[in-house]
């Protein structure tokens, strides 16, 4: 599956709900989402129908995300499902992590092969602070848990907040010494709860290699990290820089919200429904959107054109 400019999309973020049992402040307001009802999101059985379209079409890696996946109810059933698509290489996830001490085992039984873990502070307070509900302690016991079924490469993904954690920056680099992780920094975006905020919270990822002078580039991948590690570390840091655009060109992913829109870029306001299509004609819908995706984002110049929260694509 090509896109109008030949790049070749083989990734689907596939979001399985919007809700989350935390209220992270740059994610999501203190209320959470809106109830919605369970016929407007997609049922199991349509995520795997679409997850299988979209191999079909060479589809190679599918993360499913939220919200907060492991609050959807079925899910390993869905999993099951998809890691046993021909064609399909890599099943990944992303969590928040307070849940995945009971579901490490589990998800990895299920197919599932990598794990993205958000972690935006190594201190209870401000994790209280920041999550408003979650605990630290359930985090670190899920990546302890995640290790422990058999994950390795796990990456931890945490948001750069000007004067909120950049003072930890030391602190998650010092984990790579002693763990095989990528410790991931994340330029916050303008979207959402956070568009508002005020320019000092809108840290470019730069900083972290202004401040720390030893970190070595590696060589580069066909991910969106632009990756360093510290000399004598067993992990590595990854560099992601979305209000740069710097790797928008290279981009290969389409994304499907848990209520059955595909849209072609996480910033653009073209969506198309997919619900209620089966056979060729879903094929054809997914063809359509990739043909559908922008060489870019407009962030930098005029922010987000998405009318949808974060939650509500998908991280």
């Amino acid at each position: 599956m090509r896109d109008s400019f030949g790049r070749t999309i083989d990734y689907l973020r596939l979001s399985v709900t919007e809700r989350c049992d935390l209220r992270c402040r740059y994610c999501m307001e203190e209320g959470g989402v809106p109830k919605r009802s369970h016929e407007e999101m997609l049922r199991i059985e349509e995520l795997a129908e679409i997850s299988e379209a979209a191999v079909s079409l060479g589809v190679r890696k599918i993360r499913l995300t939220g919200g907060e996946p492991l609050v959807r109810r079925g899910l390993l059933t869905l999993c099951e499902r998809l890691s046993a698509l021909p064609g399909l290489e890599e099943l990944c996830l992303t969590t928040n992590g307070s849940r995945l001490r009971d579901f490490a085992a589990p998800l990895r039984a299920a197919g599932v092969s990598r794990l993205n873990i958000s972690l935006d502070t190594l201190q209870e307070e401000k994790f209280a602070f920041l999550t408003r509900r979650g605990r630290l302690a359930d985090t670190l016991a899920g990546i302890a848990a995640a290790e422990e079924a058999g994950f390795d490469r796990l990456k931890i993904n945490c948001v750069l907040l000007g004067g909120i954690n950049d003072d930890e920056i030391g602190d998650f680099l010092r984990l790579t010494y002693d763990h095989p992780w990528e410790v991931r920094f994340i330029e916050l975006m303008p979207m959402g709860p956070c568009a508002h905020w005020g320019k000092e919270r809108f840290l470019p990822v730069r900083t972290v290699l202004e401040r720390f002078p030893d970190l070595q580039p590696l060589p580069e991948d066909e991910g969106v990290a632009r990756r360093h590690q510290l000399p004598g570390a067993v992990g590595s840091i990854g560099l992601i820089s979305p209000m740069s655009c710097d790797f928008c060109p290279r981009c290969r992913r389409l994304r499907v919200t848990a209520d059955g829109h595909l849209l072609p870029c996480l910033h653009a306001k073209t969506e198309r429904n997919l619900r209620g299509l089966h056979g060729e004609e879903l094929r054809a819908a997914l063809l359509a959107g990739a043909m559908a995706k922008p060489l870019g984002h407009h962030l930098c110049a005029g922010g987000s054109e998405t009318m949808r929260d974060m939650n509500e694509i998908g991280g």
